[in-house]
């Protein structure tokens, strides 16, 4: 009887959504529609002829509601590296992680291949204090292997009481070394947004992720510039997004728009074409001044950092100085499932840059490429390969790049971006010597950064396409778990 009613649940709701499915696209004739739906309700049965046979005849007694969640999970982590079900305490946690405050060891992390991958630790955790890099994996929490953990089970025994301690066997680079790392838990309060003033003449803010407090932190930055350097002495900014995987879609609308004061700051669009929205920027936001501006990417920048690098970029505003960023373009939305029943984070969308252009699978290319002096110790071990090295990630055409470096020295006078990016607002700047590069390669980077950084770049704008009406964020948008909304142990 039961295996009956379920399958009666199971097959009106996904009939349902059969029926959605065609009225949207309008595709369909009604006899395939029929023939669709009957393959539907033939696959559900075999779901509830294996569902039945495991709760009749299993050695065990088996917990239904486990072998329930399993198996959504399974369906959803079919389709995307970046979608997932998560339970109603998973839920609960990604709500905390998004506030900007929650108990751990602070990393973002990513599955790969059954291991935990390291996708970058936030500034100023036990994990960054620890020395563990983008790119680790981690193969052991406290001894016990984390392969046929799912993700959140895995992040769940990282997680614990603030002041104990927790066991990490790491495995680095390509020949896997293994190390142990032993780190005390702490409450990880993610202050987003760090910012000074250098040298006397250049802003320097640091966004780790977009979180809800974000936009607030970078107003509150240039407030504070603007109270500390003489305009006429005041170079400009740097912004800098390397290693920051992403998070709020309507914080990097809004950091954008600090910066830019028309125009699109970006666009997505689902499998519809009703379902496009596009992102303008609001006149009267923009609080730069339209001081001269660098933004620092690498290969840990992705998602929501990609979209405001590349509104900066296409709108000309800024100049573009790094590396080539993770290649992450598309949209996750929050889906509430009810009361105790957690939530679906699902890929709704991909996003375009203001010219259009998706950055799915390929990033964004700086305008002037400087490469970091990784130590010996660590060659090898710290690139980030990118959204086209994750399985099932969604393609764009024959595009597809790998990712590039995410080192950036914990020393910043070994840093050579960000000494870019200063000497370019300085007028210093001197490209980097490079054995591939032609004597016009060189020119070009130069050109390039010669022109964006001038204080009247914002007036240069590459034409967006026609905007449409100013559309608010949509409310549950969300970065994604791989480079955007990775759960944080």
């Amino acid at each position: 009887m039961m295996r009956k009613v379920s399958l009666l649940v199971l097959g009106a709701f996904l009939g349902a959504g059969t029926i959605t499915l065609a009225t949207q696209t309008r595709l369909l004739s009604q006899d395939s529609a029929h023939a669709a739906a009957s393959h539907t309700y033939r696959y559900l049965n075999l779901f509830g002829d294996v569902f039945e046979k495991i709760r009749t005849d299993y050695v065990d007694k088996p917990n239904e509601k486990k072998l329930i969640e399993a198996a959504i999970n399974g369906m959803v982590s079919s389709l995307d590296p970046h979608s997932n079900y998560m339970d109603a305490k998973s839920f609960r946690d990604m709500q905390i992680q998004t506030r900007g405050e929650f108990g751990g060891l602070g990393i973002e992390v990513t599955q790969e291949k059954g291991l935990i991958k390291v996708v970058t630790p936030i500034d100023d955790t036990p994990a960054a204090r620890a020395g563990i890099l983008t790119g680790d994996l981690i193969s052991k929490i406290n001894g016990d292997p984390v392969q046929g953990l799912t993700l959140n089970q895995a992040v769940d025994k990282m997680r614990g009481p603030v002041g104990t301690d927790v066991d990490l066997t790491i495995l680095r680079g390509p020949g896997k070394q293994e190390k142990q790392i032993k780190l005390t838990r702490a409450v990880i309060q993610i202050k987003s947004v760090r910012y000074h003033v250098d040298g006397g003449d250049i802003g320097y803010i640091r966004i780790s992720q977009f979180n809800e407090q974000t936009f607030d932190g970078v107003k509150a930055a240039i407030e504070s510039f603007k109270k500390q350097i003489p305009a006429k002495k005041f170079k400009g900014y740097v912004l800098d997004l390397r290693n920051n995987p992403g998070g709020l879609l309507d914080q990097s609308i809004a950091v954008s728009n600090v910066f830019i004061d028309h125009g699109e700051i970006v666009s997505t669009r689902g499998r519809s074409a009703d379902e496009t929205q596009r992102y303008n920027a609001q006149p009267g936001n923009d609080i730069s001044g339209g001081k001269p501006l660098i933004v620092l990417i690498n290969g840990g920048s992705a998602s929501a950092s990609e979209i405001v690098a590349g509104a900066l970029q296409d709108h000309k505003r800024a100049t573009l100085v790094g590396t080539r960023s993770f290649g992450k373009g598309s949209v996750q939305t929050i889906i509430p499932l009810g009361q105790g029943n957690g939530a679906l984070r699902l890929t709704t969308a991909r996003y375009y840059t203001p010219s259009g252009r998706s950055i799915q699978a390929e990033g964004i290319k700086p305008d002037v490429k400087v490469l970091e002096d990784i130590p010996a110790a660590l060659k090898g071990k710290v690139s980030s390969e990118g959204e086209a090295s994750l399985k099932g990630h969604l393609l764009n055409g024959k595009h597809d790049k790998k990712g590039s470096d995410a080192y950036v020295p914990p020393d910043p006078k070994k840093d050579k971006q960000l000494i870019a990016a200063f000497e370019i607002l300085r007028g210093t700047y001197k490209p980097q010597a490079s054995p591939k590069a032609s004597k016009s390669s060189k020119a070009t980077d130069t050109t390039t950064a010669s022109k964006s950084a001038t204080p009247n770049s914002q007036k240069s704008v590459t034409p967006a396409p026609k905007p449409a009406a100013p559309a608010s964020p949509a409310k549950g948008s969300a970065p994604s778990p791989d480079k955007g909304a990775s759960p944080h142990p």
